[in-house]
């Protein structure tokens, strides 16, 4: 049956007008794309992953220039992300003050740019196969990696929608302590290639290849190096559900503090509570009374407090998006200037930093928004110390560059904290990829993942991944839960990127192996 199937496709590739004829097939490609977006959170129907990118290499082994190979796949790039991405439309239309026409124009602006990375892989792909054997798509696997570590990087990145993070909380992602999301994006466009040349050659023995890839995901816990560590922190994390439209009122200063202060209320017996990004909307040096008399409450408790806040650096009159630590900890009392806080890296273009500021401030609200411009802190920072804890942080849009969560990631750590506010992103499928970019973290490095946020989604997950606590969306709550703590260091945590990059040499090698810069008569 499957010989069957496997020869109508290619029937269809070689007598039928949609994928031999461009206009079909980048039509078609720009439907492939856009069904992505049911393989991430909240759909996570992860197994359309390799399908869909079967089914552009299909159209891509059709195209007959290197124009028509980067068309197909910027068209795939296209639709993936403008329904992948397209919550960002939300937080431009409701707070960047634009015409509805301009924020729809400015959020295909963006997916635009970024489906320029599947262009240049399909491009170089294109033209690779001058160097290739018959099998020329097995080089497509490192040509992949390295147009999403430049998407990551170039223009401070935006990694968002990598293709492992549909795997989080399946078969597949039981890899990731061992090759990470990178890894796992390399091994469904290796199980996608698989698949197409099943199509393509005719011959069922490709299909051993994403057997064996899951077979081994499934067998992989069983090798797992982490283990309980014998400890457990209590912990409670505060969602206070502030309206955005009012946060940043002066005059709502003092009711947001009383927000999650009412709400913290019956928790101080708990060794660590956390209010998310940005929670306390004093400007820190301005606040010296109130955090000081909070900080002497937590103490009373002898419990710990971490919360996000705006930093002012008196001295360079620079600004920083933060974490302070109040209450229990080795440096004494809370002070203005105390070392045991975290200061947000990676920026978010426009929301946290504007760049040609003195040209596009001036245009629209969008380019002005509250808290703006803040400056970086350093990218690699000591962890937090918190009533005896030690705890990796990071702020938000951070948690998506792994690269800076392991780098900042140490052998005694014992727990990783993402907080944030989603709310610019409204009833969207936004937050929901940002957990999962979240709860992947947790399995790279196998460390338990607490994410507080204003509006949600707040939860606590374990070193696997999996749920502990989590609650709604769009409701003032406390999560909290008891954690048990591990121990143990990762593949990927001692590692990083360097097992996935190997297996992509490993995986073009035969690509490459039976001519040399001999153009071959078959490049699929």
């Amino acid at each position: 049956m499957l010989q069957g199937v496997s020869a109508w496709f290619l029937q269809v590739l070689q007598n039928k007008p949609f994928l031999t004829h461009s206009k079909w097939r980048n039509s078609l490609m720009l439907l492939a794309g856009g069904a992505m977006v049911f393989a991430y959170a909240p759909f996570q129907q992860g197994w359309l992953v390799p399908l869909l990118l079967a089914f552009w290499l299909l159209g891509l082994v059709r195209s007959q220039t290197a124009k028509e190979a980067t068309l197909t796949s910027y068209c795939f790039g296209v639709g993936w992300f403008v329904t992948g991405v397209s919550w960002v439309f939300v937080s431009i239309d409701q707070f960047g003050g634009l015409p509805l026409i301009f924020s729809i124009l400015l959020m295909l602006l963006l997916c635009l740019y970024l489906a320029l990375f599947p262009a240049l892989a399909g491009w170089l792909w294109f033209r690779s196969r001058k160097f290739a054997s018959g099998y020329s798509l097995l080089l497509l696997p490192i040509i992949w990696l390295i147009t999403e570590f430049l998407r990551g990087w170039f223009l401070t990145g935006f990694p968002w929608l990598s293709l492992g993070y549909s795997q989080t909380t399946l078969t597949l992602g039981n890899l990731a302590p061992y090759i990470g999301e990178i890894g796992i994006s390399l091994l469904l466009m290796v199980i996608a290639i698989s698949l197409a040349l099943t199509i393509l050659r005719k011959r069922l023995e490709w299909l051993f290849v994403p057997v064996i890839i899951f077979s081994l995901a499934w067998f992989a816990p069983r090798f797992s190096t982490i283990q309980p560590s014998g400890e457990t922190i209590t912990v409670a994390l505060v969602q206070g559900n502030v309206e955005q439209e009012l946060k940043w009122n002066p005059e709502q200063q003092w009711p947001n503090l009383q927000t999650y202060l009412a709400l913290t209320e019956g928790y101080y017996d708990h060794d660590l509570i956390v209010w998310p990004e940005s929670a306390i909307t004093y400007i820190e040096p301005h606040a010296q009374q109130q955090l000081a008399a909070l900080d002497q409450r937590l103490l009373a408790e002898e419990t710990t407090l971490i919360s996000g806040i705006i930093d002012l650096d008196r001295r360079t009159n620079d600004f920083y998006n933060s974490m302070i630590v109040m209450g229990e900890q080795s440096g004494g009392s809370w002070f203005y200037r105390h070392d045991n806080r975290y200061r947000k890296h990676h920026l978010l273009p426009i929301g946290e930093f504007v760049p040609f500021e003195s040209i596009l401030r001036p245009i629209a609200p969008l380019f002005n928004l509250p808290m703006s411009s803040f400056s970086r802190g350093e990218s690699i920072q000591p962890n937090l110390d918190a009533n005896g804890f030690t705890i990796a942080a990071n702020i938000c849009f951070e948690v998506a560059f792994s690269r800076q969560i392991r780098a900042n990631f140490q052998t005694d750590t014992q727990l990783l904290l993402t907080i944030s506010n989603d709310s610019w992103f409204g009833d969207s499928h936004g937050p929901h990829q940002h957990l999962e970019i979240a709860r992947m973290r947790a399995r790279e490095l196998g460390r338990p993942m607490l994410r507080a946020t204003n509006n949600g989604i707040t939860g606590v997950f374990d070193e696997q991944g999996n749920t502990v606590v989590r609650l709604p969306q769009f409701t003032a709550d406390v999560a909290s839960t008891r954690v048990v703590l591990v121990e143990g260091t990762t593949l990927f945590a001692r590692f990083g990127e360097l097992p996935a990059w190997l297996l992509a040499i490993l995986v073009a090698l035969p690509g490459l192996r039976w001519q040399k810069g001999v153009k071959a008569r078959q490049k699929t």
